[in-house]
């Protein structure tokens, strides 16, 4: 039986802090050369660092290790700052395939795997909830 979200088991599963920037440039990776990805890929600024060091320092937090993301950018509400885009469960599913398919590239054991996707559906929900209450008052 796996301890994952126990606390900072899953941190410490991905790799720590190398393990996620590893994780996090892979996605982007993918994100960035598969036209299936292509309208997330668009939202994010052309210097996709930024958006790099928010991911990696999010979910550094997020997993149980160093709260990266308040250290270095103050607090966050994820759905609030994905508010602006015009998420539907298309693009909430889309962001979730890519990550998939970062996981598995990186041949984390399945466990862990399946675990990170149910958790990570959990913001990705919420988010698309938040954008959908937002674009339906436009």
């Amino acid at each position: 039986m796996h301890s994952f979200g126990k606390s900072d088991n899953t941190f410490q599963a991905v790799g720590g802090e190398e393990g996620i920037r590893k994780l996090v440039d892979t996605f982007y990776e993918i994100m960035g050369s598969s036209p299936a990805f292509n309208t997330i890929w668009r939202w994010h600024p052309k210097d996709k660092q930024i958006s790099r060091d928010k991911l990696a320092a999010f979910l550094s937090g997020w997993m149980g290790g160093p709260r990266r993301y308040q250290e270095q950018f103050g607090s966050i509400s994820i759905p609030q700052a994905h508010a602006h885009l015009p998420v539907t469960e298309v693009e909430r599913d889309m962001w979730l395939a890519c990550m998939r398919e970062t996981l598995e590239r990186l041949a984390y054991p399945e466990q862990l795997v399946h675990y990170l996707m149910q958790q990570l559906a959990i913001p990705a929900e919420r988010i698309r909830l938040t954008c959908q209450e937002t674009h339906s008052k436009d």
